[in-house]
């Protein structure tokens, strides 16, 4: 009885090691990230009460990962852009939302469905229904404090907010990026356009500070 009891304590804790190291290997990836949304972020009160009800509506969501594995799989160098919308501003509680997600066709199958997997599992809130998943070119240009991504029909093109001013004004920030970042800065959106139908209406904006940056990590 006692070698059966210590055989079967055995074959917890090597479990348990195994759940833990696969949980550890898990949590390591980490890049940059910007998005834009189809609303101003960052602005005077009455402007934001303008839109909060009426657009706020859809998003693009960009990542670019340097380094980091998930589910054992290297993903350094993989990149990313989801495409979500809703019938509601997308701030809002239980609103329901869809999304389309375009992976880099410079990935391997392997790194696309570890790094799908990595964005279904710690983004699932912010993604809502994943309705399509597509295996195409995306850039991802991060240089100095300016982005460029373009991704199908899908592109973006933000600056820095000269002077860092919404962090000088934080109580104008009205929105919180769709994921959770490490600095995070608002954005200047010169112009976003998604030219699609895979989930909402084409849209375009531009001239506005209506974007987040920074770095993510799971």
């Amino acid at each position: 009885m006692r070698k059966l009891l210590f055989l079967g304590l055995a074959v917890i804790v090597v479990a348990s090691c195994v759940v833990l190291s696969s949980s550890a290997e898990n949590v390591s990836l980490r890049g940059d990230y910007v998005e834009v949304r189809t609303a101003s972020v960052f602005a005077g009160a009455c402007h934001y009460n303008g839109e909060v009800t009426t657009t706020g509506r859809d998003a693009m969501m960009a990542w670019s990962v340097t380094s980091g594995k998930w589910q054992g799989v290297d993903l350094a160098g993989v990149r990313a852009v989801a495409i979500v919308s809703s019938d509601a501003n997308l701030a809002e509680n239980d609103v329901a939302k869809q999304s389309e997600i375009l992976i880099d066709n410079s990935a391997s199958r392997t790194q696309a469905l570890a790094f799908l997997h990595a964005l279904e599992e710690k983004y699932a809130a912010s993604l809502g229904k994943v309705v399509a998943v597509r295996y195409t070119p995306v850039t991802f240009d991060h240089q100095n404090k300016s982005f460029n991504v373009t991704a199908g029909e899908a592109t973006m093109n933000v600056h820095a907010m000269p002077n860092d001013l919404c962090c000088k004004m934080p109580n104008l920030v009205w929105y919180k990026p769709l994921v959770g970042l490490e600095n995070r800065k608002v954005g200047y959106t010169l112009n976003a356009t998604y030219s699609g139908k895979s989930v909402g209406e084409p849209w375009e904006r531009s001239g506005e500070n209506s974007a987040f940056y920074g770095t993510f990590s799971l």
